[in-house]
C-alpha cells in the first residue's frame, strides 16, 4: 500500500489506493481528482493554405492532479507554499484546484515573406518563446484560472531558426525578412479568466450538450486586453472538462472533472466524439507583435482595437486520449490587413 502526505495550510492529506482522506476536512480523492493530463498544441495557417501574419504556433502544458490546496502541488518547490496559498482563487465549498506548467512558441510574419525590405505597413516579423504557470480553482460548472506567463520576443525567440528549418526541411522557401523582426525584450503577462459550464449534467454516458462561456482580463507588455466568449458542444458521451481551447493566455484546461467522463472509462463506453463552435471577442489595448516594442523603436503598424476569433471542430477520444481540430476565422487585427485570417488548430491530449 503506497501512501504519499500532502502539507499545506490544511491538515494532512493521505492518499491510498487513488483515494485520498483529509484528517479535518472531508476530502475524498476520486478517479478524476487522481489524473493528470498533458496537452500538445499545434497551430498554423497551413490549414487554411497561406503563410502570413499568426503562421505558427506550438505549446505543451501539464496539468497537475486535482489537489485539497494549490500548496499541496508536487511540481512546484516548497518555497512557493505561503504565496500559493495566499491567493484569492476560490470556486466555492467545494473546490478543487490544479497546477499547470507550460512551454511555447509563436511565430508572426508579413504576407509577403520573399522580400529582405522593411514592409513598413504590413505586420512585424515576431518571434515569441514563453513558460507559464497556471493556477487554477473549479468545481463541476465553473473553473477560476490566474496564469502568469513570462517569455521573450525577438531574436532570443528562435522564431528565424524554426520557421526557416523547418522551411528547408519540407523543400519550399525560406522567409528572408527576419532582419527586420521585433528587438529582444523580456515579456510579461498575468492572465484572470473564468468559464462555465451552464449544463454541467450533459456530460457522461449518451448523446448531451453543454455551453461554456468565459470572461477574462490580461495585461502586460506583451499583451493588454479583456476577452469574452464561449463555446457550444453537442456530442457522445461529452468529457466532463471545460471546453476545447486555442492557444492564449488563460485558456480553460481540458482535464476531467467527474469520474463519469469518457476518459477515465473501459471498453465501449470510453469512446466519445463532439462537435463545437466557438467564439471569443477581445478589446486589444496593447500587442506588441503589432504595437512594436515598449523598451526600443521597432517596426509596428496600427492595430484594431477588436478582435474575434470565430472557430468550429470536432473532438474523437478513445480511452485516455482525445484529438480534436478547430478552425478559426480570426477577423483583421490591423488596419492594412487585407483580409480575415484563417488557421487550424490541432490538439492531442493524455489523462492518466
Amino acid at each position: 500500500m503506497a501512501l504519499c502526505c500532502f502539507w499545506g495550510s490544511a491538515a494532512p492529506v493521505f492518499a491510498d489506493s487513488g483515494k485520498n482522506v483529509n484528517v479535518g476536512e472531508s476530502y475524498v480523492r476520486t478517479k478524476a481528482k487522481s489524473t493528470r493530463s498533458v496537452f500538445f498544441y499545434f497551430e498554423n495557417d497551413l490549414f487554411a493554405d497561406t503563410d502570413q501574419y499568426y503562421t505558427n504556433a506550438v505549446q505543451m502544458t501539464v496539468v497537475s492532479q486535482d489537489l485539497p490546496t494549490l500548496a499541496a502541488d508536487d511540481m512546484l518547490p516548497d518555497q512557493l507554499d505561503t504565496f500559493l496559498n495566499s491567493l484569492p482563487l476560490e470556486a466555492g465549498k467545494d473546490s478543487q484546484y490544479n497546477v499547470s506548467l507550460t512551454l511555447g512558441q509563436h511565430i508572426y510574419t508579413p504576407s509577403d515573406t520573399q522580400t529582405t525590405e522593411l514592409l513598413e505597413n504590413d505586420r512585424p516579423y515576431a518571434g515569441y518563446l514563453y513558460g507559464a504557470l497556471g493556477m487554477h480553482a473549479k468545481r463541476d460548472d465553473r473553473l477560476d484560472s490566474l496564469v502568469v506567463t513570462l517569455g521573450v520576443v525577438g531574436p532570443a525567440a528562435l522564431g528565424e531558426y524554426a520557421q526557416n528549418t523547418v522551411h528547408s526541411v519540407r523543400d519550399i522557401p525560406t522567409a528572408k525578412g527576419w532582419e527586420n523582426q521585433l528587438n529582444n525584450e523580456p515579456g510579461l503577462m498575468v492572465t484572470y479568466e473564468r468559464a462555465w459550464r451552464l449544463n454541467p449534467d450533459g456530460s457522461g454516458r449518451g448523446w448531451g450538450w453543454d455551453v461554456i462561456p468565459h470572461a477574462g482580463i490580461t495585461a502586460g507588455n506583451v499583451m493588454t486586453y479583456a476577452n469574452t466568449g464561449g463555446e457550444v458542444r453537442l456530442g457522445y458521451n461529452l468529457p466532463a472538462d471545460f471546453g476545447t481551447s486555442l492557444i492564449r493566455p488563460g485558456a480553460a484546461i481540458g482535464a476531467p472533472t467527474a469520474d463519469d467522463d469518457p476518459r477515465l472509462q473501459s471498453g465501449a463506453e470510453s469512446f466519445g466524439m463532439y462537435f463545437f463552435a466557438g467564439a471569443d471577442l477581445r478589446a486589444v489595448a496593447w500587442n506588441m507583435f503589432l504595437d512594436g516594442n515598449t523598451m526600443s523603436t521597432s517596426h509596428h503598424v496600427a492595430k484594431k482595437s477588436l478582435v474575434a476569433d470565430f472557430n468550429g471542430g470536432v473532438a474523437l477520444m478513445y480511452g485516455r486520449y482525445r484529438i480534436s481540430y478547430t478552425h478559426v476565422l480570426r477577423t483583421r487585427e490591423f488596419y492594412n490587413q487585407e483580409k480575415a485570417q484563417q488557421f487550424g488548430s490541432l490538439t492531442f491530449a493524455i489523462t492518466f
